[in-house]
């Protein structure tokens, strides 16, 4: 990071945006970002002279990637929006921070910091909102929601994580231009509901969500009965020290009806491999036990459905799936012909192995001895 600074110049950068807020907050930032006064041809420039590999992944807009050994940092060019349609913005370049800072959103995330001495720049007494944890729109959210619509589920989403009472100001303006969300892709949809479904106070940010009619436009389908769903699925997670999972909370505000788990996920433009989770997370976890699930549909999937259920899903804590020790080879070998007899035993192994809590190689060779020799029996039985 410091050959970066070195590159770009310590009165030319400055760090922005959640990590200077993560690192107020104390907490790990996940994303580090680097505002700058030079222009994105004068970065590539820089890093290029600096050895700094360079990408420029949104140069229209001014942000250049540093692909540095810790990590990509992503340097932006301080800017203003010329024009905003509430999904895209026409920006021009400036050298000026405050102008920077006031087309953010939140008053918490245009903050800024000095890269060597860490002195911090607030424009809009974000300083002070951090720390009564109040979620504020830089000057009037209509205009803010306007010029981004996204920004309704950002708040929400900034509420959950790091607020405690909702700005009235901003409640009322989400409020009004909810149907906003409607011009919105639904994958930026589904990114930001799945963030917000792991942050800290999730479920009564989801209740209040659901009470003013938020979702409504882009997903009617959640109620106020499905929230109490996700609420009991939180609780579970909590009392059993197991980290929420954005898929399966998704799973648990849903209506438990395939046909409608479905609809919402591809309408989401959910992956594949996640609207298969959904579906699978609501089916029962069955009679045979915790570690039999896991072992039967994987650790996630029983994670899923156990923890949905309430039922007790830690003995899954610590511990991995076995294998099956044998093959039908072994079967083959103990005189059965080649041919589905083979599989069929295997599953009849198999399932004695798992009802007797996965016991070690000898004594499912033990099993396989016993049930090979009652088939070869009752075989020439049928043969006689």
């Amino acid at each position: 990071m410091a050959q970066l600074v070195a590159a770009l110049g310590a009165a030319n950068a400055r760090f922005v945006g959640g990590a200077v807020r993560d690192a107020l907050l104390g907490t790990d930032a996940a994303d580090v970002d680097i505002a700058t006064r030079h222009r994105p041809e004068q970065v590539l420039d820089l890093l290029k002279a600096t050895g700094i590999k360079a990408v420029p992944t949104g140069i229209a807009h001014g942000t250049i990637t540093a692909v540095l050994p810790s990590g990509p940092v992503e340097v932006t060019t301080l800017r203003h929006d010329v024009a905003t349609d509430g999904r895209h913005a026409q920006v021009a370049f400036t050298d000026d921070w405050r102008a920077d800072a006031a087309r953010r959103d939140f008053t918490i995330n245009a903050l800024y910091a000095d890269p060597v001495n860490g002195k911090v720049y607030d424009y809009f007494d974000g300083l002070a909102d951090l720390d009564a944890r109040h979620v504020r729109f830089i000057g009037d959210p209509l205009e803010r929601i306007a010029e981004d619509h996204l920004r309704i589920l950002r708040f929400f989403r900034f509420l959950a994580r790091f607020g405690d009472e909702p700005d009235a100001a901003a409640l009322a303006a989400c409020t009004a231009r909810a149907r906003d969300l409607m011009a919105l892709s639904r994958e930026r949809i589904a990114d930001e509901l799945l963030k917000l479904l792991v942050a800290r106070e999730a479920v009564e940010t989801l209740a209040l969500m659901v009470d003013r009619g938020i979702l409504l436009p882009v997903i009617p389908e959640i109620t106020a009965k499905d929230v109490e769903r996700l609420r009991a699925l939180a609780d579970s997670e909590r009392r059993q020290a197991i980290e929420g999972d954005p898929i399966r909370r998704l799973a648990a505000l849903l209506p438990p009806d395939p046909a409608v788990n479905d609809a919402v996920g591809a309408r989401l433009k959910l992956s594949n491999a996640q609207r298969k989770r959904l579906a699978s997370a609501i089916g029962s976890p069955g009679h045979e036990g915790p570690r039999a699930l896991a072992y039967r549909i994987g650790q996630e999937g029983a994670l899923d459905r156990l923890l949905l259920s309430g039922a007790d899903a830690k003995a899954l804590t610590g511990w991995t799936p076995p294998r099956l020790p044998i093959g039908g080879g072994a079967i083959v070998a103990r005189g059965v012909a080649r041919g589905p007899d083979v599989a069929r035993l295997l599953r009849q192994i198999e399932d004695r192995w798992i009802a007797e809590g996965f016991p070690d190689a000898g004594r499912v060779d033990a099993l396989a001895d016993n049930m090979v020799a009652q088939w070869l029996n009752d075989d020439s039985s049928r043969n006689a």
